[in-house]
């Protein structure tokens, strides 16, 4: 008979548990079997303890076994998902779904919602009006079928034994170990039923892991338990010290997605991510050389292919899709306030966690799942980031808001998170690394 109390004993004394013992436990505390009590101390003896690759992979597969399971097996062909782990400005999502599905490979997507600084890609797609992402399972996996790709809501029991332990794990501190995070990302990731999945890893001073080695040891582990898990998975580590692109805040940033698939080349960093993120969907699709699919990812997107698919998911999803013709009609909020520069010289660095929290305040983020965002036109368009050169009071954003009380204390945060100086920086590059069941790619190191 296998009691919780063992378990906690077992992994107090840096034991392994066995997957019987893993499945017992998760199937138990979902149900309410276990106690918070119990499992308190079971995450505190991870914590310390830690856990191996089989115990991970093992409670990740246990997670994503305790509620509903998407199956694409219905679906021909090989279907892919992205995940990233968060950041500011990343609408990438939608570049990259529409790149990869016109090449007719299936994206079934299920994301979530924003909290914090970090933008949520539901709030950023419900920007345009008559949207749907709530659907019978059915239905999403007849628009994946038909279209190509769909992105839709995670439901209420997609891995509810990860919703329930997460809570648990931010009351008691315990969030921050690497084999809970990791099993807390893949089991969603494996439930939402994928054959493929590249992670997008993001490191720097807007992201949840600031540091590379950090956010390389989160790959690698990720990308291990896809693998043991059956899922085709590559991961890259990508920079999070400056917000994607120029835009930060739901509508706006899906407008600047659909200036990107309509041929504008501005934001050169989101282009290349995208493309890059794309790259590897396909090569996981079609095991093609990684220079081969980039090749495909830039013609889709020069061509216009990809906006003519981002159209027809659109379409497909009930949303009106004359925002393509005139993306500005998705910029709605009523105040345009300027920020200019305190002095003459480089930007020399932004803090993109300070950034998104001023783009929260501005009406465009959520502090709590149960807030609400009222004008999906709220946001900050920046008109020049690190590495650029600026004189003294000119404009470098613009803050769009309906709250005019605001504006004074989200300048003068913005201002605290933007560095000025004589000299200009050293970038750092947008790719950290790559890496898959083979090998670890070190493009360049932070240091």
């Amino acid at each position: 008979m296998i009691r919780m109390y063992d378990l906690i004993q077992k992994k107090k004394d840096g034991k392994a548990l066995t997957q019987e013992e893993i499945d017992f436990m998760i199937d138990g505390y979902t149900k309410g079997d276990i106690s918070n009590e119990q499992m308190s101390a079971f995450c505190m003896a991870v914590y310390f303890k830690g856990m191996n690759p089989d115990e991970t992979s093992g409670l990740t597969m246990a997670m994503a076994n305790s509620g509903d399971t998407v199956d694409l097996s219905g679906i021909d062909g090989f279907k892919v998902d992205k995940h990233s782990t968060g950041g500011v400005g990343d609408k990438t999502t939608f570049i990259v779904m529409s790149i990869v599905a016109s090449l007719g490979i299936k994206v079934a997507k299920m994301s979530g919602r924003g909290l914090g600084h970090t933008g949520g890609t539901l709030d950023k797609i419900e920007s345009i009006p008559g949207i749907q992402i709530e659907f019978h399972p059915d239905d999403f996996l007849r628009r994946v079928e038909e279209v190509g790709a769909c992105l839709a809501g995670q439901t209420g029991e997609l891995a509810p034994a990860d919703k329930k332990l997460y809570a648990l794990r931010d009351e008691t501190a315990t969030v921050d170990n690497l084999s809970l995070i990791s099993a807390s990302i893949m089991s969603k990731k494996i439930a939402s039923g994928a054959d493929g999945i590249v992670l997008d890893v993001k490191t720097g001073n807007g992201a949840f892991m600031k540091d590379f080695e950090d956010a390389l040891k989160l790959a690698k582990e990720m990308v291990d338990i896809g693998e043991r898990c059956g899922k085709k998975t590559a991961a890259l580590i990508t920079d999070m010290n400056a917000p994607i692109g120029y835009h930060i805040g739901n509508g706006l940033e899906m407008m600047e997605v659909i200036h990107v698939l309509k041929g504008v080349r501005l934001a050169t960093d989101l282009i290349d991510l995208c493309i890059e993120l794309s790259a590897h969907m396909i090569q996981l699709a079609t095991d093609a050389p990684i220079e081969t699919c980039r090749e495909q990812a830039h013609r889709q997107l020069e061509s216009g292919a990809a906006l003519e698919k981002f159209g027809d998911i659109i379409a497909a999803q009930g949303g009106d899709t004359t925002c393509l013709d005139d993306p500005d009609v998705l910029e709605t909020a009523n105040i345009a306030a300027f920020v200019s520069a305190p002095k003459t010289g480089y930007i020399t660095a932004m803090n993109t966690e300070t950034l998104g929290l001023v783009s929260g305040m501005l009406g465009a983020g959520r502090q709590t799942a149960d807030d609400v965002i009222n004008n999906y036109g709220s946001g900050i368009k920046l008109t020049a980031k690190t590495g650029d050169f600026v004189e003294k009071n000119q404009m470098i954003a613009i803050f769009k808001t309906d709250d005019e009380a605001i504006l004074d204390s989200a300048k003068a945060l913005f201002l605290q998170g933007v560095e000025f100086g004589p000299e200009k920086p050293i970038k750092p590059p947008l790719i950290y690394a790559r890496v898959t069941k083979e090998n670890v790619e070190i493009y360049q190191n932070k240091d």
